[in-house]
Formats: structure tokens, sequence, C-alpha cells
């Protein structure tokens, strides 16, 4: 039987246009190791506006990785910390979107915090009743530490214990390169990588209350003023959470989550941003990084999304 015979020419196109297909495909995520997704690396280095210091990681959830850049190894990441902690407190008290859950007393150690001008906290009165919900809101919106490290003692005992259980999850989740030593982040102790914590971005995207409570720009929390997310990205290049941080010594930090074109979600983290100078200007550093990425990829995403 004769072989039909492709000219040079055409095969030529075709083979072309093959390279070009593969160029444009992006890596899905591999199969998941018990029901977790686990990223890939990209079949192309998008040009993108990554951070020029610090660290940086970046996906599509159900398309693929946007890759990393800068040295993943573990730095401080300050209040980025409470998202492992709001993570593992609704880990062991389920709510329901909507619902308040339990009532927390607030206790003498967090009225005494609530003062402090070394952290970031929000004013609680011991003796009042602050709702888990109320409680997880006040943690990851206006960050307040006390209120981590009350849901640290309500949920575990004590901080310590709860400290176990949020490295548990870390190592649970494949966050080999993350170290928790409190709940709030305030320790520099407290360390972790961006492609760690984006591995629980991911995670705790899929929870409702989550979702929720870190799209909120502000709150009313009876006998709790002024609460106002420090996430100024909010509601800008479709950006829907997640949670800042900020320190001396981690300079500025920023978790996010967008919705991109077809409803697509897109989650980065941006760690280390211009560490050893203030907080504020780090964390203004990270916001504006991010801001700049995220507005960056929206267009790149294929069109197969939109």
């Amino acid at each position: 039987m004769a072989r039909t015979r492709i000219p040079p020419v055409v095969g030529g196109l075709a083979a072309a246009a093959a390279v070009a297909l593969a160029a444009a495909c992006w890596v899905l995520f591999p199969p998941s190791v018990d029901g977790r997704a686990s990223a890939a690396r990209p079949v192309v280095d998008l040009a993108l506006p990554w951070p020029d210091g610090g660290q940086a990681s970046a996906e599509v959830q159900g398309l693929g990785s946007l890759g990393s850049r800068g040295d993943q190894r573990p730095v401080p990441i300050a209040s980025v910390t409470k998202v492992m902690t709001a993570y593992v407190v609704l880990k062991g008290h389920p709510l329901a979107p909507g619902e308040a859950g339990p009532m927390i007393t607030v206790d003498e150690q967090a009225d005494a915090e609530s003062t402090s001008r070394e952290e970031s906290t929000v004013t609680l009165r011991a003796g009042r009743q602050v709702s888990e919900r109320d409680l997880l809101a006040l943690m990851l919106v206006p960050s307040g530490n006390n209120a981590a490290r009350l849901l640290a003692r309500w949920d575990a005992g004590s901080q310590e214990d709860f400290v176990a259980k949020m490295n548990r999850e870390a190592a649970a989740l494949g966050m080999a390169d993350t170290t928790y030593t409190g709940a709030s982040g305030v320790e520099d102790s407290t360390t972790s990588t961006a492609t760690d914590q984006l591995r629980l971005a991911r995670e705790v995207m899929r929870n409702a209350v989550i979702r929720e409570i870190v799209a909120t720009t502000s709150l009313r929390v009876d006998g709790v003023p002024g609460v106002v997310n420090t996430n100024t990205l909010l509601g800008r290049d479709g950006v829907i959470g997640l949670k800042t941080g900020s320190s001396t010594a981690a300079g500025g930090a920023l978790m996010w989550a967008a919705k991109g074109p077809g409803g697509k979600l897109i989650l980065g983290v941006v760690l280390h941003q211009n560490p050893g100078g203030s907080p504020a200007q780090g964390l203004s550093a990270a916001l504006e990084n991010s801001r700049t990425l995220i507005a960056a990829i929206q267009p790149e995403l294929p069109a197969a999304t939109r």
C-alpha cells in the first residue's frame, strides 16, 4: 500500500503549530494525594512582573501553576500565620455559612493584650461573650493578635497545645518548610515559604466561612470599634481575599485570592518584601507588588477560562 506523504512545507507548518499549541498549554494539576491537589510546574514561564526581592508563588486553580520566584527558604511570615489558625479552629469547630457558632468568653489575658502598643490587637473586654465567627473575623480582618491567641486557648486549652495542632496540619498539607511557634504570627520564629503558604491558600479557600470573612472590607462587632480590613486590594482586579502580614523581620507579606475571567480562582503569596525596614513600608510593598502581579495575570489567562 502506498504511503501518503506530507509535503515538507505543510509538515513544517504542522510541526510549528504543534509546538505553538504545546507552548500555549498549561500544566494540569496532577492527581491529588489524600484529596489534596498539588501544584505542578507550568509549561510556559509567563513574563510576569514578579517582585524584585523576597519570594512569591502563584497558580490558577484547575489550570496549573504560574511558577515561583525567589529563594524558597523559610522566612518570618507575620500575620499570614492567622490563616492556619483559622483553618485549625474551623476544622475542630466547623461553621456553616452565616452561622455565628458558640459564644466564647473573653478572658483577662485577651483583655490585657487589647492595649498593647507593640502589636496589632482589637478591643476585647474580659467577661464579654463573642461568637466564634466574630472572633475569627476580628483575627482575619483587622488582624487582632489577641483574638488569635484567645481562639487558640479556647480550642486547645493553651496556645502551646494549639501550635502543636498547627504544625500537624502543616505536615499533613505537605508544608515541609513551615514551622509555627504561635497562633498570631507575632513571633519571628514562625517561618514558611511562598510555595508552602500557597498550599494552605488552596486548602482554606475551599472553606465557605473563611471565604466570606476574608472578602469583608469592614464589619461591626459589638464593643469593638473601627473594624477595617488590612487588605486594601479587596474589590480591585477581582481580589476577594486573603491575609496581610508585616513586621520588621518579615517585612511585608500577603496571601491573596482573586477571581479571574470565567470565575477561575487565582491564588498567590508574596513574602519578605523590604524586610528590616518599617512594617508599614513592607506591607505597602507587598500590597503593591501583589496588585501588579494580579493585574498582569488576569489578561494572560487562557481563552478557555473566559
